[in-house]
């Protein structure tokens, strides 16, 4: 990967695993244009890096993110507000549409935006000491961009308490409510994602490709609709060699040896 221009993203390769990192604790590691662009850009990276067959998205210091840089959305034109909100949405929909499965490591507080980014990754390990919240109502600000993200996690009336209300809910309530996979102690955490990760990357990266793409397809189309399109592609994925490898495989009695194809 080239070196991603950006004193707030890093990133960073442990095997097949990528991390992403919010690296500006001093501002709640908020989500400022520049911030979120570095990040879509490392995503479209992993993206291209067959060598990562995971990605986890974790952030420097006690807050995961507060949220969206509000400097950069007072005393602006429309355009600019627009734009601010439109590298928002290129940034969580890149995070659907890379083959790779996206983990939020969340330690801490994840508002507004940040709780968006929980959302919308693919899956979320959080820290005993994280909270998440859509505080915008209280400043006049709806928080109507992670509200998307929001209410497909949770459901409709969860998510419209949290909007409504501003008030956040521990990491135990997020597990219960599917805003998080897991909650587990602070010292944990890294062992729990990495682990995660791992046994989500011993499978093929083609067969996870395929699989993550089928999932947000399908997710919003009517049942009879979503078992056509599912059908098909199940049949097509069978085809690939690394189903036919895991099959076989399987059938034997032994290990699969995967080609990602």
């Amino acid at each position: 990967m080239s070196e991603i221009n950006s004193t707030t993203v890093t990133v960073s390769h442990d095997g097949p695993l990528g991390y992403l990192t919010l690296t500006d604790p001093r501002r709640r590691n908020a989500l400022s244009t520049s911030t979120m662009q570095a990040a879509t850009t490392a995503l479209r990276e992993f993206d291209r890096d067959q060598d990562v067959r995971v990605v986890v998205v974790r952030a420097e210091g006690p807050a995961f993110s507060a949220g969206h840089d509000l400097t950069e959305l007072v005393d602006r034109t429309l355009d600019d507000e627009e734009a601010v909100f439109a590298t928002c949405v290129e940034l969580m929909t890149t995070i659907h549409e890379i083959r790779q499965p996206v983990i939020a490591q969340v330690a801490g507080p994840a508002f507004a935006a940040g709780c968006q980014l929980v959302a919308t990754c693919d899956l979320a390990v959080a820290s005993t000491t994280a909270s998440f919240s859509t505080p915008g109502v209280r400043i006049g600000l709806f928080c109507s961009t992670p509200m998307v993200a929001l209410t497909r996690a949770i459901g409709r009336k969860r998510a419209m308490k949290m909007l409504l209300t501003g008030e956040p809910i521990d990491a135990a309530t997020a597990a219960d409510w599917g805003l998080v996979n897991d909650v587990v102690e602070p010292d944990a955490l890294d062992g729990a994602v990495r682990d995660l990760a791992l046994q989500i990357a011993s499978s093929s990266a083609s067969t996870l490709a395929i699989g993550k793409r089928a999932f947000y397809r399908q997710i919003d189309e009517s049942e009879p609709q979503a078992y056509r399109s599912m059908s098909s592609t199940m049949a097509t994925n069978a085809m690939t060699c690394d189903a036919q490898e895991g099959m076989t495989a399987f059938l034997a009695k032994r290990e699969p040896v995967w080609s990602d194809r």
